[in-house]
């Protein structure tokens, strides 16, 4: 439907909905394939943080902690660029992208004050996941070899997101499951989902 809506609209109302077409497409691109590679994590998808415009694409209950994700799908070569004064910079085909950072760590905040009282011992980390846009030989612009980051949030794929899900760590099963629990309850479904 945002489809259809962003092409009869030109201006920039088409573009924003054009824009979270391909946002929504990339947020059920990976909770498929995270329900497929992380088949004991639990997870929660599209959330509504409280007294927030914005939403929580997912969050996982990993045996190594709570991951707030944020998924995005750009094209073009994504680099982190660490000026000799002020904050590391998010650079996505040569533009400025450090916003969804910024945004990411908000996320991960709500989560945080969510859980301090009850799990204190769990830690919440943020991440970011790209998702390729569709296409042959699609890719994420992320290097092979190497994980970046930003203000200490990773950016990754979801081929090395599924396995940073999967590791090993204390949380156990149960405990995962309950804190999805309450999760649910205070993160309500955002709306449409």
């Amino acid at each position: 439907m945002a489809r259809l809506l962003a092409a009869c609209l030109p201006s920039q109302a088409g573009r924003i909905l054009r824009r979270q077409g391909t946002g929504a497409a990339g947020e059920q691109q990976l909770a498929a394939s995270l329900a497929e590679r992380c088949p004991s994590v639990p997870l929660l998808h599209d959330r509504r943080a409280a007294m927030s415009p914005a939403n929580i694409d997912h969050v996982a209950l990993a045996p190594t902690g709570v991951f707030v994700i944020d998924t995005t799908r750009y094209e073009g070569r994504i680099e982190v660029r660490k000026p000799l004064f002020g904050a590391a910079k998010l650079r996505i085909n040569g533009r400025d992208r450090t916003h969804l950072i910024e945004g990411l760590d908000k996320q991960v905040r709500v989560v945080r004050g969510i859980l301090a009282s009850l799990a204190p011992d769990v830690p919440v980390h943020g991440c970011v996941c790209f998702v390729a846009p569709e296409g042959m030989l699609a890719d994420s612009g992320l290097p092979l070899v190497r994980t970046l980051a930003v203000n200490g949030y990773p950016l990754y794929n979801t081929g090395r997101l599924a396995r940073r899900l999967n590791r090993r760590g204390p949380l156990t099963p149960d405990r995962a499951r309950a804190l999805q629990a309450i999760l649910a309850e205070r993160l309500p479904a955002a709306l449409g989902t």
